[in-house]
Order: structure tokens, then sequence, then C-alpha cells
């Protein structure tokens, strides 16, 4: 076994793997860019080494600088996690010419299996069946639009590298074909530097099931049973879970002896994950999509109702041992389901957020678990991608773990950033999720019935409880002057009442306070008058209103305030803090960037006439692409270039809307 391994990723995963490494007695490096100076897996590593700014490119995805920096640390393996270098066979190559050991499979499946117009035909030759389409290297956007009616609509655009969803486009009208490849090429070739296209038959109502296969040196290759991933968006998953309610023993007998025929047709070895796509009405017939030569961020799942820790056999399979099990031995035990934490709003079209965190409340129990690169004064910006974390749940059966992951997700709040946590609430409640009734597009049909739940009211008297208290400790500091104390005392005894203009993202009242926290009478809006009082301590409130007492978790910075229970997260601000964001749907003369990002594209000229709806910036952050629209018809004036970096409602152009224009002339 090694004694030193350099752990080639960041955040949760590369916490993940540094907990096994601590487990087996082996010294862990961490690397990081100067984004991640002081992020938790720096922190938790035996010793870290900088690799450079906080581009991608310039650090994480730097070969030559994470091989250099496991040579220099005596490193005698690299475990990449995934993303980044994880899949890139030229890493794997480099890492043999060091002499370091690279924690995944040879380069040639990563190459074949990296191209999944090469892998289609790889493991078409071992029998695994593959989804109907046209895959050949080089295809044209003409040679692709006139083989689609052949291959038949709906069609997926799919690019032959990477993953993720990115570069992925569904087409159901002929129309729309060729304005979605010239976006898939353009994302797929800033995302994985190709921008080889191909096209597959939509399946109808499809399901994405995967399956875990682990391959030694010796010639062993075993399945650990499939994940169900089909609660996806925009092709990325957020909820996964082992096993699939679809399958029966039969048919998750085949799938997996396809999957370990994948994994030989390329001589594999280590820990992978073989995806295949799956008619919910014909849960017998699968095929192919393709196959992830790295640890999966679902393997969790796998690791529950398995017992086995893949980190740790990725390890002993690279160090020469032999598998110490047979498929025979292998047993799912109970049912397990994973739900991914992002910064992202739900509320706003799932856009990716960020800022500082200021406090993490992650949950504990039976059946918990919690995989997480969180600490508080982590700064979530948008070099990387968006997810923070992972809470994992697992019981004897499917009712149970979806009752656990839902209590977790109770105790799970990110105070500073805004996260989706309230919506995978939504979506686990659903009935045709807690039936099992599932398909990759059930999320997308589902999100726009979700509507963040607004502060209520004991909510916003637990703010202006909390200011009142703040405004106490400005009045001790007064020595003693009541005077300088703005907590509305007066003379005799009377006290005027604190008012605060109360703001949220989904409500705004103003909240009016008499007397001290510790014994007050609180109104919101022009609701009653209530006695209250609250106990603040450090991170915790404890609420009394009207004899009903409420447990809160807090945080605050700048005069925003950040309140959490079992009901969800709620950001309170006063009004002189409050940024206007425009109510969605309402017409707007400026196009606003939702998140921050960088200017990757602009699709027309300043003083052009557009109409509403022509798409006038594009946008990338976290490695997504967002095309951000004129709300109405007129004369645009850009004011962003490509390459600018850009801010959260930071205005990149103006337009003058049509009327304006007309009443001048």
């Amino acid at each position: 076994m090694f004694d030193t391994v350099l752990v080639a990723n960041r955040g949760e995963i590369a916490v993940r793997v540094i907990r096994t490494l601590r487990r087996l007695g082996i010294r862990s490096v961490a690397v990081y860019s100067d984004a991640d100076a002081g992020a938790r897996h720096v922190l938790e590593a035996d010793e870290a080494v900088r690799l450079g700014p906080a581009a991608a490119r310039e650090s994480y995805l730097a070969i030559d600088k994470v091989v250099d920096a496991a040579v220099r640390t005596g490193s005698q393996a690299i475990h990449p996690g995934y993303g980044f270098l994880s899949e890139n066979s030229d890493f794997a190559a480099a890492c043999e010419r060091a002499g370091v050991v690279f924690l995944g499979p040879p380069s040639r499946a990563i190459e074949v299996m990296g191209d999944k117009i090469a892998a289609k035909n790889a493991v078409a030759a071992f029998d695994v069946p593959v989804v109907p389409g046209i895959a050949k290297p080089g295809l044209t956007d003409d040679e692709l639009v006139a083989a689609a009616d052949d291959v038949g609509y709906p069609v997926l655009i799919k690019p032959s590298a990477g993953g993720g969803g990115k570069g992925m486009r569904l087409v159901e009208d002929p129309k729309g074909l060729r304005e979605a490849l010239v976006s898939a090429r353009r994302e797929a070739a800033s995302a994985f530097g190709d921008d080889t296209l191909f096209l597959e038959r939509f399946v109808l109502r499809p399901r994405h099931i995967e399956v875990q296969v682990l391959a030694d040196t010796h010639g062993n290759v075993v399945h650990l049973g499939e994940r169900e991933c089909s609660l996806q968006r925009r092709h990325q998953k957020v909820i996964e879970e082992a096993p699939s309610p679809l399958l029966d023993p039969q048919t998750r007998a085949r799938i997996g002896a396809a999957a370990c025929n994948t994994a030989r047709s390329v001589d594999y070895v280590g820990a992978g994950t073989v995806e295949f796509i799956v008619s919910a009405d014909q849960p017998d017939e699968f095929f192919f999509m393709e196959m992830n030569t790295r640890l999966q961020v679902e393997h969790p799942v796998t690791e529950a109702v398995t017992g086995l820790d893949l980190v740790e056999w990725q390890l002993r399979v690279a160090a020469g041992e032999k598998l110490g099990f047979a498929q025979d031995d292998i047993e799912l035990s109970g049912h397990a389901i994973e739900a991914r934490i992002y910064a992202e709003d739900p509320a706003r079209g799932f856009l990716p957020t960020g800022g500082r965190v200021l406090e993490v409340i992650e949950p504990s129990g039976d059946g918990v678990r919690v995989d997480s690169s969180l600490l508080a004064g982590t700064v979530v910006g948008s070099d990387y991608d968006p997810m923070l974390s992972k809470v994992i749940a697992h019981g004897t059966d499917r009712a149970q773990a979806l009752e656990r992951l839902d209590r977790a997700l109770a105790h799970t709040a990110v105070l500073g950033v805004q996260t989706n946590v309230e919506f995978l609430r939504f979506l686990l409640a659903d009935d045709r999720v807690r039936a099992g009734d599932l398909d990759t597009s059930l999320l997308d049909q589902r999100s726009g019935d979700f509507s963040p739940l607004p502060a209520p009211d004991d909510v916003l008297a637990a703010g202006g409880l909390f200011r009142q208290w703040a405004l106490s400790l400005r009045g001790r500091s007064a020595q003693g002057n009541p005077w300088d104390a703005p907590t509305g005392w007066r003379v005799g005894g009377v006290t005027a009442p604190v008012r605060t203009d109360m703001r949220t993202p989904l409500r705004s009242e103003m909240v009016s306070v008499w007397g001290l926290a510790t014994d007050a009478r609180v109104q919101v809006g022009d609701g009653e008058i209530h006695p209250a009082s609250a106990d603040v301590r450090r991170g915790s409130m404890s609420v009394a209103l009207d004899g009903l007492r409420r447990d809160y978790r807090w945080a605050e910075a700048d005069r925003h305030l950040w309140i959490a229970d079992e009901r969800g997260t709620w950001h309170l601000f006063e009004a002189e803090e409050h940024k206007i964001h425009r109510a969605v749907g309402e017409q707007q003369a400026e196009v606003v960037s939702p998140m921050p990002g960088s200017v990757i594209a602009v699709q027309v000229d300043s003083g052009a006439e557009v109409s509403e709806g022509d798409v006038v910036v594009v946008v990338e952050a976290m490695k997504m692409e967002h095309s951000l629209a004129a709300p109405v018809s007129g004369r645009v004036e850009v004011l962003v270039s490509v390459g600018d970096q850009v801010t959260v409602d930071q205005v990149l152009a103006r337009l003058v809307p049509e009327e304006a224009t007309e009443s001048k002339e």
C-alpha cells in the first residue's frame, strides 16, 4: 500500500478522499488554487501545495504543476477525484512518465471511453446494446442535419468528449437543429476543448440508470449494483439512489453483466461507472450511453448498500491487490438516497449564486452521511462547479431512506449563500418521486410548481427582536448613557417602538418592537401586537411569541441576517441595504447579469434594433452558458465585451423601448 497520496482535486470530493486516506494511515497531500487557499481540503490534508491562480486551467487543470507537486512531496500515487483531470488520458500518461501511480484506469480506457463515438463502437463489439443514432468522428453540421431525419426526432445532440450535460441539446423540431448545433459546439469546445458532436434518438420517458463496476489487474471484474439517477436538471443529476426502484432481479443481473462487458471491452482497471438509458415504459430494455472512467459524485449510495469503501478499493487495486470478493459475494442491503446541495436559486431559474458562508448547519444521526467542503468563511465564487456538499441517507427500505433524507435536509443550511435545499425537500415530497415513478423530465416538469416559502411572521418577528438585541449591545458600549442606546428608551419608563423596514426576497414588512429583546412586544406589519422575548446566543436564538417558543440558527453580516429552522432558511435585510430587484416577468429596459460570471458572446452591436426575446449577451458561470435576452423591443446599448468578468445584477445592456424611440421621432 502507498504511504503518500496526492489528491488532485478540491471541494467535497477532496475532503472525502482525504478521510479514507486518514483512516488507512496514508499521508495526504492537497493541491489548491489561490481561491482555495483557506479551503477545508487544504486544512484537513497533511500537506498542501499551491498550484496557481483561481482559473482552473492555471491550477487544477495544469498537468505539469500537479505532477510536479506529486514528485516534490514524495507522493507515490495521485487520486484525481472527479472532474478536472480525472478523465484526461494525457494526465494519466504524465503520471506514468513521472513514476507516479494514477488512481484510475489505463490511459487507453480513458481515451476510448472519453470519446463517446469510439465508446459506442467498442461496447457494441461486446454485444452491449447502444442507442440508435449517428456517431462518426468529424461530422459537420450539414451531415448531422442530413442524418437527423433517419435517426428520428426527437434527437439528442451530444458532445463526443466530456459529460455533466455540457454541450447536450434536446431538439424536437427540425427547425431548431442548426441553432442548437452551433450552441452545443461552442459549449463543448469551451468545456472540453473538443467540439465534436453526434446524434442519438431521444428515448421517450427515459430513466438514467448507471452501474458501478470494479476491476483489478488480475482480470476480475464485478458490478456493485445500479443507481437510479433520473432526477436531473439540464442533464445534471440532483438526487440519486441505490438500488433503482424500477429494475427487477432479472433485469438487474442483465444490466450488471452488460456493465462488466463494457469494462472488459477496454481492459478496465479500478472503479468506473457504466451509464444506461432505460425507457420507463419498457424497463427490460436498456441502452449503453457512456462510461465514466472515474469515481462518481453519487458513489456514496453504492457504498451505503454494499458496505464497501470505493476509494479504499481504488487504492488496493492500484497497489496490485486482487478483489477480495466475487460477484456472488456482493449483497445489496437496504436503500440509500443522496441529495446534492448546490449554490443556486431555484426561484430564479436555478441560476448560480455565491457569497461568503457565514455558518454551516449539517445533519447527523442514524443512517445519515454528509460529504461536504464547507466551513464558515468559505467564499463561494463562480470559478468552479456550484455543488457544495451531499447529504446521504440509508434505510432498511426506500420509504425509510426517503424519510431520513427529508429529515436530514430539514437540518441542513448554509447561512450566507442561497442554496437549493428547500427545492430538494419539495421534490422529495412529490407523489411520483415517493412512488418511484421517475424519468429524466420529471424534475423540469415539477420545477415550475415550486414556490419558496415567504418568511413567516414569526421569522420576521425574530429578525426584529434580533435587531433590538444588537441595538442593546450598542447601548452597553455607550457607558450607561441611555440616550445613546437606540432602543426606544424614554424618560419615565415609557418606550417608543423601534421600527425596521425588514426585507426578504419574497416579502417586506415593517417590524415594530417595544422594549428590550428579553421582554418585548412585537408587531409585524399591521398585524396584532404580541408579547415576545428572545434569548440570543452565539449562532442560536430561542424566541417566544405569544407563549409559543421556536428555536432558530442565525448568522449576521453587514446588517444582513440569515435565520434557519426546520422549515427553511430566510435572508432578512434592512431597507437601506436593499438592492432593487424587478419582479419576475416584469418588462425592464435593462439586461442584467443574474449571477457572477464571464461574458463569452455578445450577439448584437450597440445601436442595433432588437426584438423582445432576442439574445443580447451570453454569460458563462460555473461551466454553464446563460443566454440573456432583450426584455423589450428597441434600440440596444451594449455595455460589456467578450471576456469581461461581471457581477450579479450588473447591467450588461440597456434598451430604449420602441415606444420611446417612436415618440422622439
